[in-house]
Protein backbone atom coordinates (compact mmCIF):
# COMPACT_ATOMS: atom_id res chain seq x y z
CA UNK A 1 0.00 0.00 0.00
CA UNK A 2 1.36 3.27 -0.95
CA UNK A 3 2.13 5.42 2.02
CA UNK A 4 -0.30 8.60 2.75
CA UNK A 5 1.70 11.88 1.95
CA UNK A 6 -0.23 14.76 2.03
CA UNK A 7 -3.99 15.91 3.48
CA UNK A 8 -6.33 15.39 0.05
CA UNK A 9 -9.18 17.75 1.56
CA UNK A 10 -10.15 19.56 4.88
CA UNK A 11 -13.85 19.86 5.49
CA UNK A 12 -15.31 21.88 8.57
CA UNK A 13 -18.50 20.77 10.14
CA UNK A 14 -20.53 22.33 12.88
CA UNK A 15 -20.85 20.04 16.14
CA UNK A 16 -21.97 20.50 19.63
CA UNK A 17 -20.26 20.06 22.82
CA UNK A 18 -21.19 17.36 26.09
CA UNK A 19 -22.03 20.35 27.94
CA UNK A 20 -22.55 24.30 28.16
CA UNK A 21 -20.78 27.37 28.28
CA UNK A 22 -21.46 29.09 31.64
CA UNK A 23 -20.56 32.97 32.76
CA UNK A 24 -18.47 32.06 35.59
CA UNK A 25 -18.61 35.51 36.93
CA UNK A 26 -22.63 35.82 37.06
CA UNK A 27 -22.53 32.62 39.10
CA UNK A 28 -20.13 33.26 41.32
CA UNK A 29 -21.56 37.22 41.92
CA UNK A 30 -25.32 34.80 42.87
CA UNK A 31 -27.01 33.78 39.60
CA UNK A 32 -29.81 31.41 40.75
CA UNK A 33 -30.61 28.22 39.18
CA UNK A 34 -33.91 27.85 37.61
CA UNK A 35 -34.21 24.34 36.54
CA UNK A 36 -31.02 23.57 34.42
CA UNK A 37 -30.41 27.81 33.74
CA UNK A 38 -29.48 30.51 35.41
CA UNK A 39 -31.47 33.30 36.34
CA UNK A 40 -30.00 37.04 36.20
CA UNK A 41 -27.59 38.86 34.13
CA UNK A 42 -24.50 37.89 32.36
CA UNK A 43 -21.14 39.48 32.98
CA UNK A 44 -18.51 38.03 31.21
CA UNK A 45 -18.43 39.06 27.37
CA UNK A 46 -19.80 37.10 24.54
CA UNK A 47 -22.73 36.04 26.47
CA UNK A 48 -25.73 36.53 25.71
CA UNK A 49 -27.38 34.53 29.02
CA UNK A 50 -25.07 33.07 31.64
CA UNK A 51 -25.65 29.44 30.16
CA UNK A 52 -25.37 29.23 26.64
CA UNK A 53 -25.14 25.71 24.78
CA UNK A 54 -22.16 24.48 24.23
CA UNK A 55 -20.39 23.88 20.60
CA UNK A 56 -17.54 22.17 18.90
CA UNK A 57 -16.31 22.30 15.36
CA UNK A 58 -14.68 19.33 13.66
CA UNK A 59 -11.93 19.13 11.63
CA UNK A 60 -11.70 16.67 8.94
CA UNK A 61 -9.07 15.71 6.93
CA UNK A 62 -9.27 13.08 4.19
CA UNK A 63 -6.00 12.33 3.48
CA UNK A 64 -4.58 10.71 0.47
CA UNK A 65 -5.18 6.94 0.70
CA UNK A 66 -9.14 8.15 1.25
CA UNK A 67 -8.62 7.53 5.26
CA UNK A 68 -10.24 10.19 7.25
CA UNK A 69 -8.21 11.96 9.95
CA UNK A 70 -10.60 14.13 12.98
CA UNK A 71 -10.14 16.82 15.28
CA UNK A 72 -12.56 18.96 17.66
CA UNK A 73 -12.10 22.42 18.50
CA UNK A 74 -14.11 22.49 21.98
CA UNK A 75 -13.58 25.40 24.48
CA UNK A 76 -13.51 24.90 28.26
CA UNK A 77 -17.19 25.66 30.27
CA UNK A 78 -16.09 28.98 31.61
CA UNK A 79 -14.90 30.31 28.96
CA UNK A 80 -13.87 33.96 28.78
CA UNK A 81 -13.11 33.50 32.94
CA UNK A 82 -9.91 33.32 34.33
CA UNK A 83 -7.49 34.64 31.57
CA UNK A 84 -8.98 32.20 28.90
CA UNK A 85 -10.35 33.04 25.36
CA UNK A 86 -13.77 33.79 24.80
CA UNK A 87 -16.95 32.39 24.53
CA UNK A 88 -16.32 29.87 20.89
CA UNK A 89 -19.73 29.61 18.96
CA UNK A 90 -19.05 27.44 15.45
CA UNK A 91 -21.23 29.80 13.48
CA UNK A 92 -18.15 33.22 14.66
CA UNK A 93 -15.60 30.60 13.82
CA UNK A 94 -16.13 28.08 10.74
CA UNK A 95 -16.43 30.95 7.72
CA UNK A 96 -12.73 31.71 9.40
CA UNK A 97 -11.41 28.26 8.75
CA UNK A 98 -12.63 28.04 5.64
CA UNK A 99 -11.35 30.96 4.36
CA UNK A 100 -7.93 30.97 6.23
CA UNK A 101 -7.06 27.54 7.15
CA UNK A 102 -8.44 25.27 4.66
CA UNK A 103 -5.96 26.39 1.53
CA UNK A 104 -3.33 26.27 4.12
CA UNK A 105 -4.01 22.22 5.27
CA UNK A 106 -4.78 21.20 1.56
CA UNK A 107 -1.81 19.61 -0.33
CA UNK A 108 -0.17 19.93 3.41
CA UNK A 109 2.80 16.98 3.59
CA UNK A 110 2.42 14.76 6.27
CA UNK A 111 5.38 15.52 8.29
CA UNK A 112 6.32 14.88 11.81
CA UNK A 113 2.87 15.60 14.05
CA UNK A 114 4.97 18.25 16.03
CA UNK A 115 6.43 20.61 13.29
CA UNK A 116 2.95 20.15 11.66
CA UNK A 117 0.86 21.60 14.79
CA UNK A 118 3.72 24.22 15.64
CA UNK A 119 3.15 25.53 12.44
CA UNK A 120 -0.53 26.59 13.66
CA UNK A 121 0.39 27.58 17.21
CA UNK A 122 2.61 30.16 16.08
CA UNK A 123 0.60 31.23 13.00
CA UNK A 124 -1.08 35.23 13.10
CA UNK A 125 -4.04 36.12 11.26
CA UNK A 126 -4.42 39.85 10.98
CA UNK A 127 -2.19 40.02 13.73
CA UNK A 128 -4.25 37.53 16.43
CA UNK A 129 -3.05 34.21 17.51
CA UNK A 130 -5.76 31.52 16.42
CA UNK A 131 -8.35 30.79 19.31
CA UNK A 132 -7.39 28.26 21.46
CA UNK A 133 -10.09 25.89 20.47
CA UNK A 134 -9.32 26.17 17.36
CA UNK A 135 -5.68 25.21 18.29
CA UNK A 136 -7.05 22.20 20.09
CA UNK A 137 -8.96 20.78 17.12
CA UNK A 138 -6.11 21.39 14.67
CA UNK A 139 -3.46 19.71 16.49
CA UNK A 140 -6.08 16.48 17.24
CA UNK A 141 -6.50 16.36 13.50
CA UNK A 142 -2.94 16.52 12.65
CA UNK A 143 -1.81 14.11 15.55
CA UNK A 144 -4.43 11.57 13.80
CA UNK A 145 -3.05 12.34 10.22
CA UNK A 146 0.56 11.82 11.17
CA UNK A 147 -1.01 8.34 13.30
CA UNK A 148 -2.86 7.46 10.11
CA UNK A 149 0.14 7.77 7.85
CA UNK A 150 2.76 5.91 9.76
CA UNK A 151 0.02 3.05 10.66
CA UNK A 152 0.77 3.74 14.55
CA UNK A 153 -1.94 5.01 17.52
CA UNK A 154 -1.65 8.47 18.49
CA UNK A 155 -0.27 7.36 21.99
CA UNK A 156 3.17 5.93 19.60
CA UNK A 157 3.59 8.44 17.82
CA UNK A 158 4.07 11.05 20.80
CA UNK A 159 6.32 8.80 22.55
CA UNK A 160 8.38 8.12 18.93
CA UNK A 161 8.53 12.07 18.56
CA UNK A 162 9.30 13.19 22.28
CA UNK A 163 11.74 9.94 23.16
CA UNK A 164 9.50 8.64 25.51
CA UNK A 165 9.23 4.82 26.64
CA UNK A 166 6.61 2.53 25.17
CA UNK A 167 3.54 3.38 27.73
CA UNK A 168 3.23 -0.07 30.05
CA UNK A 169 0.43 1.07 32.90
CA UNK A 170 -2.72 3.56 33.12
CA UNK A 171 -3.53 6.56 34.22
CA UNK A 172 -5.66 6.75 37.09
CA UNK A 173 -8.92 8.82 36.19
CA UNK A 174 -10.88 11.45 38.06
CA UNK A 175 -14.60 11.94 37.64
CA UNK A 176 -16.41 14.82 37.93
CA UNK A 177 -19.78 15.04 39.68
CA UNK A 178 -21.84 18.05 38.49
CA UNK A 179 -24.22 19.44 40.56
CA UNK A 180 -25.13 15.58 41.31
CA UNK A 181 -22.52 15.64 43.38
CA UNK A 182 -24.55 12.68 45.55
CA UNK A 183 -26.23 10.06 42.96
CA UNK A 184 -22.81 10.25 40.27
CA UNK A 185 -20.45 9.72 43.77
CA UNK A 186 -22.56 6.70 44.39
CA UNK A 187 -21.69 5.33 40.72
CA UNK A 188 -18.28 6.31 41.03
CA UNK A 189 -17.61 4.18 44.57
CA UNK A 190 -19.28 1.44 42.69
CA UNK A 191 -17.17 1.58 39.49
CA UNK A 192 -13.79 1.75 42.19
CA UNK A 193 -12.92 5.56 39.61
CA UNK A 194 -9.60 6.20 41.47
CA UNK A 195 -10.45 9.93 42.36
CA UNK A 196 -13.79 11.47 43.03
CA UNK A 197 -15.80 13.41 42.92
CA UNK A 198 -14.80 16.96 42.00
CA UNK A 199 -18.14 17.89 43.51
CA UNK A 200 -18.95 21.79 41.75
CA UNK A 201 -18.92 24.01 44.74
CA UNK A 202 -19.00 27.08 42.83
CA UNK A 203 -21.90 28.87 44.77
CA UNK A 204 -20.70 29.95 48.58
CA UNK A 205 -24.53 29.54 49.78
CA UNK A 206 -25.59 26.82 47.69
CA UNK A 207 -22.81 24.74 48.75
CA UNK A 208 -19.83 25.81 50.73
CA UNK A 209 -21.07 27.64 53.42
CA UNK A 210 -20.30 31.42 54.64
CA UNK A 211 -18.34 29.38 57.12
CA UNK A 212 -17.32 26.78 54.67
CA UNK A 213 -19.25 24.00 57.10
CA UNK A 214 -21.04 22.92 53.61
CA UNK A 215 -18.08 21.61 52.48
CA UNK A 216 -16.69 20.00 55.66
CA UNK A 217 -20.09 18.16 55.69
CA UNK A 218 -20.04 17.02 52.10
CA UNK A 219 -16.48 15.95 53.03
CA UNK A 220 -17.45 14.02 56.06
CA UNK A 221 -20.54 12.68 54.30
CA UNK A 222 -17.98 11.20 51.10
CA UNK A 223 -16.03 9.12 53.74
CA UNK A 224 -18.86 7.98 55.12
CA UNK A 225 -20.29 7.10 51.70
CA UNK A 226 -17.16 5.07 50.30
CA UNK A 227 -17.12 2.75 53.72
CA UNK A 228 -20.75 2.15 52.96
CA UNK A 229 -20.77 1.10 48.99
CA UNK A 230 -17.11 0.05 48.33
CA UNK A 231 -16.74 -3.86 46.93
CA UNK A 232 -13.21 -3.83 48.19
CA UNK A 233 -11.83 -3.57 51.38
CA UNK A 234 -8.52 -1.44 50.11
CA UNK A 235 -10.53 0.31 47.95
CA UNK A 236 -9.57 3.85 49.28
CA UNK A 237 -9.66 6.79 46.46
CA UNK A 238 -8.62 10.10 46.69
CA UNK A 239 -10.63 13.13 47.33
CA UNK A 240 -10.07 15.95 45.16
CA UNK A 241 -12.51 18.74 45.40
CA UNK A 242 -12.77 22.22 42.61
CA UNK A 243 -13.79 25.14 44.98
CA UNK A 244 -13.77 27.89 41.92
CA UNK A 245 -12.32 30.79 44.43
CA UNK A 246 -14.88 30.66 46.94
CA UNK A 247 -13.01 29.98 50.13
CA UNK A 248 -10.60 32.53 49.36
CA UNK A 249 -14.01 34.65 48.89
CA UNK A 250 -15.56 33.95 52.37
CA UNK A 251 -12.34 34.32 54.04
CA UNK A 252 -11.34 37.62 52.37
CA UNK A 253 -7.98 35.92 50.85
CA UNK A 254 -6.64 36.10 54.66
CA UNK A 255 -3.93 33.43 53.33
CA UNK A 256 -3.88 32.31 57.60
CA UNK A 257 -7.69 31.99 57.64
CA UNK A 258 -7.54 30.15 54.21
CA UNK A 259 -4.55 27.80 55.32
CA UNK A 260 -6.27 27.17 58.97
CA UNK A 261 -9.47 26.04 57.29
CA UNK A 262 -7.99 23.92 54.61
CA UNK A 263 -6.02 22.01 57.12
CA UNK A 264 -9.04 21.08 59.31
CA UNK A 265 -10.57 19.51 56.22
CA UNK A 266 -7.52 16.90 56.95
CA UNK A 267 -9.59 15.48 59.65
CA UNK A 268 -12.56 15.51 57.88
CA UNK A 269 -11.21 13.20 54.74
CA UNK A 270 -10.81 10.71 57.27
CA UNK A 271 -7.70 9.77 55.97
CA UNK A 272 -8.37 9.77 52.22
CA UNK A 273 -5.73 12.14 50.34
CA UNK A 274 -7.11 15.37 49.78
CA UNK A 275 -6.94 17.86 46.86
CA UNK A 276 -8.43 21.27 46.85
CA UNK A 277 -8.73 23.12 43.66
CA UNK A 278 -9.04 26.34 43.22
CA UNK A 279 -9.37 27.75 46.82
CA UNK A 280 -8.66 30.88 45.50
CA UNK A 281 -9.33 33.62 42.68
CA UNK A 282 -7.51 36.29 43.05
CA UNK A 283 -8.47 37.49 39.44
CA UNK A 284 -4.90 39.05 38.26
CA UNK A 285 -1.99 35.57 37.46
CA UNK A 286 0.83 36.96 39.27
CA UNK A 287 -1.46 37.81 42.05
CA UNK A 288 -3.12 34.15 41.72
CA UNK A 289 0.84 32.75 42.39
CA UNK A 290 1.60 34.54 44.84
CA UNK A 291 -1.49 33.60 47.16
CA UNK A 292 -1.42 30.05 46.29
CA UNK A 293 2.04 29.73 47.29
CA UNK A 294 1.44 31.31 50.68
CA UNK A 295 -1.39 29.16 51.31
CA UNK A 296 0.34 26.28 50.07
CA UNK A 297 4.02 27.17 52.38
CA UNK A 298 1.37 27.80 55.29
CA UNK A 299 -0.18 24.46 54.99
CA UNK A 300 3.44 23.00 55.22
CA UNK A 301 4.85 24.39 58.06
CA UNK A 302 1.30 23.49 59.33
CA UNK A 303 2.32 19.85 58.85
CA UNK A 304 -0.63 19.67 56.71
CA UNK A 305 -1.48 16.74 53.84
CA UNK A 306 -3.92 18.77 52.12
CA UNK A 307 -3.11 20.10 49.13
CA UNK A 308 -3.78 22.61 46.28
CA UNK A 309 -4.39 22.55 42.86
CA UNK A 310 -3.94 25.21 40.49
CA UNK A 311 -6.50 26.10 37.97
CA UNK A 312 -7.52 30.24 37.14
CA UNK A 313 -4.90 31.68 35.71
CA UNK A 314 -2.92 28.63 34.99
CA UNK A 315 -3.70 28.36 31.28
CA UNK A 316 -0.91 28.19 29.29
CA UNK A 317 2.38 26.35 28.77
CA UNK A 318 4.03 29.07 30.25
CA UNK A 319 1.49 29.56 32.82
CA UNK A 320 2.05 25.70 34.05
CA UNK A 321 5.84 26.12 33.69
CA UNK A 322 6.05 29.60 35.76
CA UNK A 323 2.99 28.04 38.58
CA UNK A 324 5.76 25.13 38.91
CA UNK A 325 8.76 27.26 39.24
CA UNK A 326 7.39 29.13 41.53
CA UNK A 327 6.14 25.80 43.70
CA UNK A 328 3.01 28.11 44.24
CA UNK A 329 0.80 24.70 44.76
CA UNK A 330 1.07 20.69 44.60
CA UNK A 331 -1.06 19.88 41.54
CA UNK A 332 -1.06 21.71 38.43
CA UNK A 333 -4.63 20.98 36.74
CA UNK A 334 -2.97 20.94 32.40
CA UNK A 335 -6.71 22.26 31.55
CA UNK A 336 -6.23 20.70 27.81
CA UNK A 337 -8.76 23.31 25.43
CA UNK A 338 -6.71 26.08 27.24
CA UNK A 339 -3.61 25.18 25.68
CA UNK A 340 -4.04 25.69 22.07
CA UNK A 341 -2.40 22.53 20.38
CA UNK A 342 -2.33 19.22 22.23
CA UNK A 343 1.46 19.58 21.95
CA UNK A 344 1.51 21.93 24.40
CA UNK A 345 -0.04 19.43 27.02
CA UNK A 346 2.58 17.03 26.47
CA UNK A 347 5.38 19.12 27.38
CA UNK A 348 3.28 20.50 30.33
CA UNK A 349 3.13 17.12 31.83
CA UNK A 350 6.66 16.37 30.51
CA UNK A 351 7.91 19.44 32.33
CA UNK A 352 5.87 18.97 35.61
CA UNK A 353 7.14 15.65 35.92
CA UNK A 354 10.88 16.97 35.33
CA UNK A 355 10.43 19.47 38.06
CA UNK A 356 8.80 17.09 41.35
CA UNK A 357 5.07 18.32 40.03
CA UNK A 358 1.82 16.74 39.76
CA UNK A 359 0.79 16.84 37.03
CA UNK A 360 -3.46 16.42 36.27
CA UNK A 361 -4.24 16.33 32.59
CA UNK A 362 -7.99 17.72 32.89
CA UNK A 363 -9.98 19.73 30.37
CA UNK A 364 -13.82 20.14 30.61
CA UNK A 365 -17.22 18.76 30.83
CA UNK A 366 -17.54 21.19 27.45
CA UNK A 367 -15.35 18.92 25.52
CA UNK A 368 -16.11 15.97 22.76
CA UNK A 369 -16.01 12.24 22.18
CA UNK A 370 -13.04 12.92 19.58
CA UNK A 371 -10.93 15.08 21.90
CA UNK A 372 -11.24 13.04 25.23
CA UNK A 373 -10.00 10.24 23.20
CA UNK A 374 -6.94 11.79 21.78
CA UNK A 375 -6.88 13.33 24.87
CA UNK A 376 -6.25 9.64 26.59
CA UNK A 377 -3.28 8.63 23.83
CA UNK A 378 -1.31 11.76 25.45
CA UNK A 379 -2.12 11.10 28.88
CA UNK A 380 -0.71 7.30 28.51
CA UNK A 381 2.23 8.58 26.41
CA UNK A 382 3.11 11.15 29.09
CA UNK A 383 2.01 9.12 31.98
CA UNK A 384 0.45 12.01 33.62
CA UNK A 385 -0.64 11.83 36.86
CA UNK A 386 -4.39 12.23 36.95
CA UNK A 387 -6.35 12.56 34.18
CA UNK A 388 -10.66 13.44 34.06
CA UNK A 389 -12.96 11.51 32.82
CA UNK A 390 -14.63 13.33 30.17
CA UNK A 391 -16.48 15.07 28.45
CA UNK A 392 -20.01 15.57 30.26
CA UNK A 393 -21.57 15.87 33.87
CA UNK A 394 -22.95 12.74 33.66
CA UNK A 395 -19.99 10.87 34.78
CA UNK A 396 -20.89 7.25 33.29
CA UNK A 397 -20.24 8.70 29.62
CA UNK A 398 -16.85 10.31 30.21
CA UNK A 399 -15.47 7.47 32.28
CA UNK A 400 -16.77 4.88 29.99
CA UNK A 401 -15.07 7.06 27.00
CA UNK A 402 -11.22 7.85 28.76
CA UNK A 403 -11.26 4.16 30.58
CA UNK A 404 -12.19 2.27 27.42
CA UNK A 405 -9.48 4.33 25.00
CA UNK A 406 -6.80 3.89 27.78
CA UNK A 407 -7.60 -0.03 27.73
CA UNK A 408 -7.64 0.09 24.12
CA UNK A 409 -3.87 1.47 24.05
CA UNK A 410 -2.00 -0.82 26.43
CA UNK A 411 -4.12 -4.08 25.06
CA UNK A 412 -2.83 -3.13 21.77
CA UNK A 413 0.88 -2.08 22.43
CA UNK A 414 0.90 -5.00 24.94
CA UNK A 415 -0.10 -7.27 22.06
CA UNK A 416 2.56 -5.34 19.54
CA UNK A 417 5.15 -6.18 21.96
CA UNK A 418 4.16 -9.97 22.33
CA UNK A 419 3.86 -10.68 19.07
CA UNK A 420 7.56 -9.01 18.45
CA UNK A 421 8.48 -11.46 20.72
CA UNK A 422 7.35 -14.47 19.26
CA UNK A 423 8.75 -13.60 15.40
CA UNK A 424 12.19 -13.12 17.26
Amino acid sequence: MTPTRQIRKAVFSAGVSSFFFDDQRAIKEGAIHDGFVYKGAPMTAGFKSVRVAGQSISVNLLLEDGSLAVGDCAAVQYSGAGGRDPLFLAEDYLPFLDKHIRPMLEGMEIAPFREMAGRFETLHIKGQRLHTAVRYGLSQALLDARALAQRKLKCEVICDEYGLPVPSRRVPIFGQSGDNRYENVDKMILKNIDVLPHGLINNIDEKLGRTGEKLKEYVRWLVKRIAELRTRGDYSPVLHIDVYGTIGTIFNLDTDRIADYLASLEDDAGGHSLYIEGPVDAEEKYRQLEILKNIRDTLKKKGSRVKIVADEWCNTFEDVREFTDARACDMVQIKTPDLGGVQNIVESVLYCKAHGMEAYQGGTCNETDVSARACAHIAVAAQADRMLAKPGMGFDEGYMIVNNEMERILAIIQSRGTRNEKND
